[in-house]
């Protein structure tokens, strides 16, 4: 009963446990949960034998002795499992990115440890027909931070888990931590169920790790749960198929028909819900123990097992089922489920209207929170892409691709009529290049711009009441208009005439009911705009320079180039960020800026668990916001720096370098109250510690304290205490009973508060440039109240 219990207070109360620990778990359903509706719950109350606890040590064990010389690989959904990894009791804040890296780096720790190899993958399109879906889950979203917004204003704190909302930006910005930290990190060109599906069935893996009960529907490699896994133990559970189909009388093969028939990512639920009912009704096996949805799941199972299978390869599925006009999207959304080399016994000849709808559906787009189309390969004599089923006998097997790697339509070879359809960017090698990166999860929005002409961007904690605080959507549009127009080489003049970009961005009172189209924006650039072959490929002298020029002209601020580049790093992009927040948003005040300065230099160098224990007095609803557009802008700058060819580098705009919720939040509230520069930068606290300054060798500067504190804690402290940056300090020596760290000359005296005011005049002095002046909130006019 220990491990029991244990698990029970790692996960909460969506699990709870039954007494033979050792062989299956009851797992409480999840609304959230992703694929096919109901069956979570129905696996959950009426099939627990399908849950089975199992053990990730004992099973990569088994697996080395049955594949000598093989290591033991799980596929990461990783979309399914942010809301697991983000472990930080703070949320509303804007992220606590600091503590999520520690808890990304332990989990990966402790599979490295046991010899598991981890590959992550995270959704990178949106298919078409899953576009009504996408737009559901947003407006649900929409309602739920408006609960968050009361909730908050009414009791000035945060709210508990069961409101949580993953902070603006998670996806985006763990793809790169996760690359940080060394893994294999991908970013899907189609449906990411199916690619994590396909490489786990094609490269023999343990197992997929995710919370999508798609993952029982595809014949592929062991399921588990993301959910149910205690990183202390390594236990988790795993959903077996083979059980399922034994509870419901069917066949692996048959699953794909269940998935669509009960309603899932593609089919609507409601498109089959007359034909359930009738299951239903005649059936004779109705359990008391089950709810209805359980009975539909049991009925409709029935229905397939001895009725449609009697006539399995006779009749056309048309002919059996309720079809009707929804007979192409049935058929697609079967064949979805099938990976590559996999037949399904369901079809006997090509529906005329697959063909239409797949050439309907081609387009794909970019949302990291979102799922593309169905699997397309290379037919190796005509070189043209062939979706699933269209080989002349039309046995609807997925073609085997031979590149484990790419499983995908490849938007350069596709043939003229697809390529119109999918691509916006002709140059075949940029082209190449972007996919590349995309599929690397080194850019971001990048490749959807230029292979579709569509972006998504989710979500974000904003409060639809505060009319004097802009959505961050349009906050960046005029930034993103004018990467539109680098990528799809937009003309002359003030707007371009290049290509409108279809943007589905969620904001206060957009029904999502079709997207914004954005045309493009020209920059102006001395010299003019150069290509993106000029940019992404050219190792020229001098080119470097042109990029960055490039990346200050998305921001329109290249008359502050020379300002900017006297900052220092990491603050050079954040100083980037802050210009051109202020000149957009004129209800920002100084005390604002004060806030997000104070923040920035106050986290270098701080430890992890200092900024956990961090209390706050109340939390603000505007600081909520205000936190969320700075978040978001550094989702743009990756964007930007990714389309610019990378003038910066991508550390220096990751948010555990720059920004902590809690400890703006703090900045912000002590802002408020008039605090003084010396105040908010931390300058007279010396974490109680007797410090001093000495002479030492050479050009140094020593710091000595007494050695009661650890060595490695000392860095952090003498780091945040001397405005050093912990990279300026050298490794710390412990000599007859002290402690004693030594700085580089360059950083001298240096104070926080010197830097703070450096900082705060670059950006007012870029501002003024803009005719933007920076003044306190006591001095605004009526208008600025909102």
């Amino acid at each position: 009963m220990e491990v029991c219990l244990g698990l029970y207070v790692v996960l909460g109360p969506q699990l709870l446990v039954t007494p033979d620990f050792g062989t299956e778990l009851d797992i409480l359903p999840r609304s959230s949960i992703m694929g096919v509706r109901g069956l979570h719950g129905f696996v959950a109350s009426s099939c627990p034998h399908v849950c089975t606890v199992v053990n990730f040590k004992e099973l990569a064990e088994r697996h080395r002795s049955q594949h000598p010389g093989g290591t033991p690989t799980i596929v990461v959904d990783a979309m399914c499992c942010l809301r697991y990894w983000y472990t930080p009791e703070s949320w509303v804040c804007g992220g606590q990115w600091r503590e999520y890296y520690s808890s990304l780096r332990e989990f990966v720790r402790t599979f490295t440890a046991v010899g598991i190899k981890l590959i992550f993958f995270f959704d990178g399109m949106v298919e078409q027909s899953k576009r009504g879906e996408w737009v559901k889950r947003r407006l649900k979203n929409n309602r739920e931070i408006a609960k968050i917004f009361h909730y908050i204003k009414s009791r000035r704190e945060q709210p508990g888990r069961n409101m949580f909302f993953t902070p603006s930006g998670l996806a985006i910005f763990t793809r790169f931590a996760l690359k940080a930290l060394g893994q294999e990190t991908l970013c899907s060109l189609q449906e990411a169920d199916y690619e994590v599906a396909s490489y786990g069935f094609q490269n023999n893996c343990l197992g997929i790790l995710g919370e999508d009960t798609d993952y029982l529907i595809y014949d592929t490699c062991p399921y588990f749960s993301i959910s149910e896994l205690s990183l202390d133990s390594l236990d988790t559970v795993m959903l077996c198929r083979e059980k399922l189909c034994q509870s419901l009388g069917l066949h692996l093969a048959d699953l794909p028909l269940l998935a669509c028939l009960l309603g899932n990512d593609v089919i609507p639920e409601g498109m089959f819900e007359s034909f359930r009912y009738k299951c239903l009704t005649s059936y004779a096996s109705v359990r008391e123990s089950c709810d209805r949805k359980g009975n539909v799941i049991l009925a409709v199972a029935d229905h397939i097992s001895k009725v449609l299978r009697l006539h399995q390869g006779e009749k056309k599925l048309e002919e059996m089922l309720p079809l009707g006009p929804n007979k192409a999207l049935f058929y697609k959304g079967v064949a979805s489920y099938l990976l590559p080399g996999q037949k399904s016994p369901w079809f006997i000849q090509k529906p005329e209207d697959v063909v239409t709808l797949d050439k309907q559906v081609l387009s794909m787009s970019s949302d990291p929170e979102s799922k593309q189309e169905f699997p397309m390969c290379m037919d190796s004599e005509s070189k043209q892409k062939l979706p699933v089923g269209t080989d002349p006998e039309f046995n609807l097997e997925a073609p085997m691709c031979t590149n484990t790697e790419v499983k995908q339509e490849d938007p350069v070879n596709v043939g003229p009529e697809a390529k119109h359809q999918v691509t916006v960017v002709l140059d075949p090698e940029i082209l190449k290049v972007a996919r590349a990166q995309h599929v690397q999860a080194e850019s971001y929005l990048v490749y959807s711009v230029m292979s579709s002409g569509e972006v998504e961007c989710s979500n974000s904690l904003e409060d639809a009441t505060d009319q004097a605080l802009p959505s961050q959507a349009f906050v960046y549009r005029p930034v993103r208009q004018r990467v539109y127009s680098l990528l799809l080489g937009g003309g002359g003049g003030g707007s371009s005439t290049g290509p409108a970009v279809k943007e589905w961005f969620v904001y206060s009172g957009n029904p999502l009911r079709q997207p914004d189209l954005v045309r493009p924006l020209q920059m102006n650039i001395p010299g003019g705009t150069p290509s993106l072959r000029q940019l992404w490929l050219s190792q020229e002298p001098g080119i470097q320079a042109q990029r960055l020029d490039t990346l200050l002209a998305c921001f329109d601020l290249s008359s502050s180039r020379e300002e900017l580049q006297a900052v220092e790093r990491p603050f050079q992009a954040l100083c980037c960020l802050l210009v051109y927040l202020f000149v957009q948003v004129d209800t920002l005040c100084l005390e604002d800026l004060h806030a997000f300065i104070a923040q920035a230099l106050c986290l270098q160098g701080k430890p992890t668990m200092e900024l956990a224990d961090l209390q706050l007095d109340h939390i603000d609803p505007r600081a909520v916001q205000l936190a969320t557009l700075l978040v978001r802008g550094l989702t743009t700058l990756v964007l930007v720096n990714g389309a610019c060819g990378s003038p910066w580098e991508m550390a220096d705009f990751m948010p555990w370098h720059l920004f902590d919720g809690k400890l703006f939040h703090q900045k912000y509230l002590q802002s408020e109250k008039g605090y003084t520069a010396e105040v908010l930068v931390e300058q007279n606290s010396v974490h109680s510690l007797q410090t001093s300054l000495c002479r030492c060798q050479g050009d140094s500067v020593g710091v000595v304290v007494m050695c009661s504190f650890k060595a490695s804690s000392l860095v952090g402290l003498l780091a945040t205490t001397l405005a050093l940056p912990i990279s300026h300090l050298e490794p710390v020596q412990t000599v007859k009973g002290y402690t004693f760290c030594s700085m580089k000359a360059a950083y001298r005296r240096r104070s926080h508060v010197t830097r703070f005011h450096t900082l705060k005049s670059v950006v007012c002095k870029a501002c003024g440039k803009e005719s933007r002046p920076i003044v306190s909130r006591r001095h605004w006019r009526p208008h600025h109240a909102g």
